[in-house]
């Protein structure tokens, strides 16, 4: 599986690594501008050295002027973050198309892989929006439980008791909810002539003969694309940093930690969007093969065999 996803990349670096880098380039171009205006508008050169400021050392007076500067820089921040997640769920959708036209041989460009995106991008973000609202209510009822059951507890043994038996169940309940609801439906979507709801259920459907397997899969490529994109992108973090701290001029200093978690950023995406999206695909592909002969449906396509 792995080794597919890889040479699925290596087959088409443009449309995969290229694509998921030029969304966050883009997105997190966002705070490196808001920075470098801000930093041109506003003295942030206090506001700077007190990032770098010694624990001994008493910490410089801001202005208001510096509070809002880092007000906007920390927005800006957030936003790119939001918009690097919104484009990196549409990255998704085009390296489900490069994938499966790389399993017939094809070799898509950029734009093909956009344009084979074309009606279903609303759906493909209205699905991820539905997916994390779904996500977030078992969180919070999970947590509404908890406050309830100390509540009315008198003592510990009661929470205890709860915590204990509820734990394990609920670790449980969300490793299911991900593999038979969560990890499938997008390529299920991208791929085949599906609204949400319908590719939830595609999804749940795929998953039912093969739970232990894609969940093994599945958990093992988080690891890993993680661990990667954490060993990636650390260096020049860390760099960036260290630079600030080492006491460079409070404005330069601000803006090259802002250019560097952007930069970080950015590689981390370069990584886990392609391999992450065409692991989730390939097991798609796998499963429809496995269940439904999809095999000679693609030996079809590539003119291995006539329909």
């Amino acid at each position: 599986m792995y080794d597919a996803a890889f040479k699925i990349i290596r087959f088409n670096p443009k449309a995969t690594v290229g694509s998921a880098v030029l969304v966050a380039a883009v997105a997190m171009a966002v705070p490196v501008l808001v920075t470098a205006l801000l930093g041109a508008l506003l003295d942030l050169s206090i506001a700077g050295e007190a990032f770098s400021a010694s624990p001994t050392e008493p910490s410089p007076v801001m202005s208001g002027e510096d509070v809002a500067g880092l007000v906007g820089v920390g927005g800006s921040l957030v936003v790119g973050t939001l918009l690097q997640g919104i484009g990196l769920v549409l990255v998704g959708g085009m390296i489900a198309h490069v994938v499966a036209a790389a399993s017939v041989g094809r070799r898509l460009s950029l734009g093909e892989a956009w344009a084979a995106t074309r009606g279903k991008r609303w759906r493909l973000i209205g699905l991820t929006a539905l997916l994390g609202i779904m996500t977030t209510l078992i969180v919070v009822t999970y947590v509404v439980m908890w406050v309830v059951v100390v509540a009315v507890s008198d003592g510990w043994q009661g929470p205890l008791l709860f915590g204990l038996v509820s734990v394990p169940a609920f670790l449980a309940f969300l490793l299911w909810f991900w593999v038979r609801v969560y990890y499938l439906p997008v390529p299920a979507l991208m791929l085949e002539d599906r609204g949400i709801m319908t590719a939830v259920g595609r999804g749940f459907t795929l998953s039912s003969t093969a739970f232990w397997r894609t969940l093994g899969i599945g958990l093992l490529t988080y690891v890993i694309a993680q661990i990667a994109g954490s060993m990636l992108s650390a260096p020049i973090s860390i760099l960036s940093q260290g630079v600030l701290l080492g006491g460079l001029p409070g404005e330069a200093g601000l803006f090259l930690l802002i250019i560097g978690q952007a930069l970080a950023s950015v590689i981390a995406a370069a990584f886990v969007a392609p391999f992450t999206t065409a692991v989730a695909t390939l097991q798609y592909i796998d499963l429809r093969m496995r269940t439904e002969a999809f095999d000679v449906v693609l030996m079809q396509r590539a003119g291995i065999i006539q329909s």
